[in-house]
């Protein structure tokens, strides 16, 4: 690789920089308040990678633009945007950056200040010169939009000798092209990003085969196996044949599904029990072509919708013939003609082109619409290729994920009017306004169609900022007689910064949806918004009740759980609006389009992926770190927000108690003995503190009950050479025999707990805590902790059903709730009243000891039963159930959202038109297929009976305005229909005349 140069600063300097933080010093200090998403999708060393690494963005255009911002938020070094050309209106049909008083102005010092806002840490620069060799020796990635075949050949044979990686990113139209040259060798370290394969020893023996003596690892059916002849694997925590927690990663071999054989084992030691086995990721290395050999390489092209091979293999000629007509005729092909002799002239090109390539199947068709609509320049698809072209850089920074390999073609052509239009070249051409670039392929009627709709967006997130940048930029609802209305219910946090890219830090604590607003109306003036913090659910549908719905065109969603979607697309469904729905989780992503009677709706979530964790396995047999931190979220909710919400229930509700006793025995008596523990003093026998002092003296206790006391019970019950019925070894497979612990105060995790577990118990009560080590420590001297001595009439359940059943025999638990129904009736009790402070579990605040609570309570436990320890990342990412995610994967996301909208907004009726997507950009792996076809059944007039569906609750239903008339062909929800889901009932409309 090139070595790194920096520009000379002088009044000649090509570059000019603009950084909102100086301070880069620490490069390897990552912030995790601000890329705490992102995290979780690369990972600390990949981020530290991206860190050290300069990039160049060569134009900027739409397409320019969007690749620079996702880049910017992905946290590299620095970025240089380079552009020599001037701002026209057909720039502002998608370059979020630009506005009409920078027309004429140099467009990368115009957007300059903007992107360098976008993220502090990352030190942004302009180049308004042409592109050299000297400049592009100072960056390890250089990616080129707009440019011309000419220079993209020259560069890249420059980048491909000095160690550069190489991008090509072109939009035109409704079609897009992308080419990765990463070098003769780039390694990339972890190809895909999945979690190594890890599951727990069964046990590990030798087998005598011919001469080998290969050793055969049997390990226990869990979720997380998924080992492959010719991985490789560690060892830890085996007990008896400890030299494999030594050896280097080894091959496995003959994989079965609970099974695989290592190398010669028959020196080790006999093996006892326990043990993890884990996958050890290896790196691979990749050649790639220069642009001048691919181009001739047609196996190089990504095909990611076989419905359209063959044009996208015309789509490569066509590119390339576009660079020749423009080289010659100093123009982009006109929009349209009567006779096509640009079209003609485009194909003429494209056909000598494949004298040589000679492939089998030329589509005329397409590449004369891409000749119409060359000149085009829309948002969505920028937004689409724009996201992938940036995730391409982060994987040519951070050697994280598989690279391009190393053409993608894309088209949208389906976008196009079903039928044959009457758009003529005269009603396409520019007419000076913000919308030229996207009248350019749809022309002024569509425009003016697009500015009358009224659309509702729920969510204002990550995928709703990207949305709404692309609603502003297509001009959706920016008439005087449409609206854009969008509710959010949040309010920004720092963490969503790196991705929703709206919101800047003097933002934070605003509403989500009315800075969004208010940046978008910064990108377009003449946009109608109306923002809303409601959460949308059936709480709020006073305010978006039937004449809200009945008022819309369509509606789009952003949203982030599943619960909220399902109940969005029912009321779609119910009011009979399109519904554009998307979705992220780290580097996946998938979009959907529902259109009324045509398409199969959202429906409800079947699936079964959440699998909760058996109680027995929280309770005593944890085995993995999602046990442990798990258990420390159960932990954390009973401890400081159950039982204080219950104490604030016993004050207020005359009836917490009786209702309470009818739970059920065992949940009555936990739910009780924890309030009375609460109102009563610890003089007299409760868990009431009254001093800071209490609450260091409770937090001690605690910690002897969890680590020590509960574990030497356990082993009480379960000696570790215990065996079952069989004679087999108890203590085995996921079964980890555990490990009391010995409280130590000057070991680090044992005083995070104590002092995270004090100051959240003060909390509660309104007692103030200190975060003062030595201070606690002094504290703790003076804690008296009650000896314990296990119990032989204690009964440790193995199953969720034991543990079911004994509940329901345990005679004694009737006696103990008498008791307790009595003392919480006391007189004296009544008149310590206070209310108490329940606590919700933040995981984004490090201030409040949340997950200091969390990690330290997991760790520990993990520690009692060998199970490794996890850092606070990784711990807040599992404890916390973060969804990860990333600007690249959102903005392709919204990209493709938006294309179905122009669909949507014409009207389309063919569903071959639609389309729903996949993504899966470690393997930049996109799956396009059509949507599934609404299921249509039809009823007569003597079927409406109360087996089919509810008749007169659905009259009462039409009559009150919840559908409308007439009644043909509707969407119905499924509480009127016997088959699930939300279906198409065709009706007479003579059946319902009211």
């Amino acid at each position: 690789m090139a070595r790194q140069q920096q520009p000379k600063e002088s009044s000649e300097t090509k570059v000019k920089y603009f950084n909102l933080n100086s301070d880069m010093s620490e490069i390897d200090q990552i912030d995790e308040g601000f890329y705490s998403r992102q995290l979780y999708v690369l990972g600390h060393e990949a981020m530290r990678r991206m860190a050290r690494a300069d990039v160049l963005i060569a134009g900027m255009r739409g397409l320019g633009v969007e690749i620079a911002k996702n880049v910017i938020l992905s946290g590299v070094k620095s970025v240089t945007v380079q552009d020599e050309g001037q701002v026209v209106w057909t720039d502002l049909s998608s370059q979020f950056f630009l506005k009409e008083s920078h027309l004429g102005q140099n467009r990368a010092t115009c957007s300059l200040q903007q992107l360098s806002a976008l993220n502090p840490g990352v030190r942004v620069s302009a180049s308004t010169e042409p592109l050299d060799e000297e400049l592009l020796l100072q960056f390890q990635v250089v990616v080129l939009t707009g440019s011309s075949l000419s220079d993209q050949k020259c560069f890249n044979e420059f980048c491909h000798l000095n160690g550069i990686k190489f991008i090509v990113a072109d939009t035109k139209g409704l079609c897009g092209q992308l080419f990765c040259d990463f070098g003769k060798e780039f390694e990339v370290l972890d190809q895909d990003g999945e979690k190594p394969a890890t599951a727990m020893i069964q046990s590990v023996i030798n087998i005598t085969l011919f001469q080998a003596n290969p050793g055969v690892v049997l390990f226990t059916d869990d979720r997380q196996s998924t080992f492959s002849d010719g991985s490789k694997v560690s060892f830890s925590e085996v007990r008896g044949m400890t030299e494999l927690n030594s050896i280097d990663p080894v091959d496995i071999k003959d994989c079965g599904k609970y099974s695989f054989s290592i190398g010669d084992t028959s020196a080790f030691s006999q093996y006892e029990r326990g043990g993890v086995v884990t996958e050890v990721k290896q790196p691979c290395v990749l050649t790639f072509k220069t642009l001048n050999e691919a181009l001739l390489d047609h196996t190089l092209l990504k095909m990611n919708d076989y419905g359209k091979i063959h044009r996208h293999r015309t789509l490569h000629l066509a590119f390339q013939a576009l660079h020749g007509f423009v080289e010659k005729e100093q123009r982009l092909p006109g929009p349209r003609s009567q006779v096509g002799e640009d079209a003609d002239a485009l194909l003429a090109i494209v056909g000598k082109l494949n004298t040589v390539t000679q492939l089998e199947q030329l589509d005329e068709a397409a590449v004369r619409t891409f000749s119409y609509t060359a000149r085009g320049d829309l948002a969505p698809i920028n937004a689409f290729i724009g996201g992938l072209a940036a995730q391409e850089v982060i994987k040519a920074c951070s050697r994280k994920y598989t690279p391009l390999n190393q053409w993608l073609y894309f088209d949208a052509l389906e976008c196009l009017p079903e039928e044959e239009d009457e758009l003529t070249e005269a009603t396409l051409s520019a007419v000076c306004t913000r919308y030229d670039g996207q009248i350019a392929v749809f022309g002024p009627a569509f425009q003016e169609k697009l500015e009358r709709q009224k659309y509702f967006l729920v969510g204002a997130g990550a995928i709703g900022c990207e949305l709404f940048k692309n609603f502003a930029l297509m001009g959706l609802g920016a008439g005087e007689e449409g609206r854009i209305t969008v509710t959010d219910m949040d309010f920004i946090e720092r963490s969503n910064l790196n991705r929703q890219f709206l919101f800047r830090s003097q933002d934070i604590g605003k509403p989500k949806s009315e800075v969004a607003a208010r940046a978008v109306r910064e990108m377009n003036p003449q946009m109608n918004i109306t923002a809303h913090q409601d959460r949308l659910d059936p709480g709020s549908e006073g305010v978006y009740d039937y004449d809200f719905f009945m008022g819309l065109d369509g509606v789009a969603a952003a949203l982030d759980n599943m619960e909220a979607r399902v109940y969005l697309d029912g009321r779609c469904v119910q009011h009979q609006k399109a519904l554009l729905e998307g979705g992220t989780s780290g580097l996946q992503g998938h979009t959907l389009v529902v259109v009324p009677n045509l398409t199969k709706s959202y429906g409800r979530d079947t699936s079964s992926s959440n699998e909760g964790i058996p109680l027995c396995t929280l309770k005593n047999f944890p085995h993995r770190i999602e046990h442990t931190l798990q258990w420390a979220r159960d932990q954390f909710e009973g401890l400081f927000k159950q039982t204080p919400a219950n104490v604030n229930l016993f004050w207020s509700d005359k009836g917490f108690v009786e209702r309470t006793l009818g739970l059920g025995d065992a949940e009555a008596l936990e739910v009780l003995g924890g309030l009375w523990s609460s109102l009563e003093d610890m003089e007299a026998g409760g868990q009431r503190p009254r001093s800071w002092e209490d609450c260091v003296s409770w937090a001690r206790c605690q910690w002897e009950t969890l680590y020590n006391n509960d574990i030497r019970q356990l082993l009480h019950c379960f000696p570790p050479k215990a065996v079952t019925a069989a004679g087999l070894s108890f203590w085995t497979g996921s079964k980890i025999c555990p490990h009391p612990l010995t409280f130590d105060p000057y070991n680090t995790t044992h005083m995070e707990y104590v002092v995270a577990a004090a100051n959240l118990y003060g909390q509660i009560f309104g007692i103030s805590g200190t975060r003062d080590r030595a201070s606690v420590k002094e504290t703790l001297e003076r804690v008296h902790v009650p000896y314990f001595t296990p119990k032989s009439s204690v009964k440790i359940h193995l199953t969720d059903k034991e543990m079911e059943e004994e509940k329901q025999e345990d005679r004694d638990d009737k006696a103990r709730l008498e008791e307790l129904r009595r003392k919480l009736a006391s007189p004296s009790l009544k008149s310590s009243f206070m209310q108490m402070k329940p606590t919700d579990f933040e995981k984004d605040d490090d201030s409040n000891f949340h997950m200091d609570y969390i990690v330290a309570a997991s760790n520990l436990r993990a520690e009692n039963y060998d199970i490794p320890a996890a850092d606070r990342h990784k711990s807040k990412g599992i404890a916390g159930s973060i969804i990860p995610a990333i600007a690249t994967t959102t903005a392709a996301v919204a990209g493709l959202m938006c294309l179905e909208l122009y669909k949507l907004v014409q009207g389309h009726q063919k569903i071959s038109s639609y389309r729903t997507a996949y993504m899966y950009l470690p393997v930049t792996h996109i799956v396009f297929a059509q949507p599934t076809q609404a299921k249509t059944f039809e009823v007569s007039n003597s079927s409406l009976h109360p087996h089919i569906f509810s008749y007169n609750r659905f009259k009462k239903d039409i009559q009150s305005k919840m559908f409308a008339a007439p009644l043909q062909a509707r969407l119905l929800p499924s509480e009127y229909l016997p088959f699930g889901g939300n279906q198409i009932l065709e009706l007479p409309s003579a059946s319902f005349s009211l």
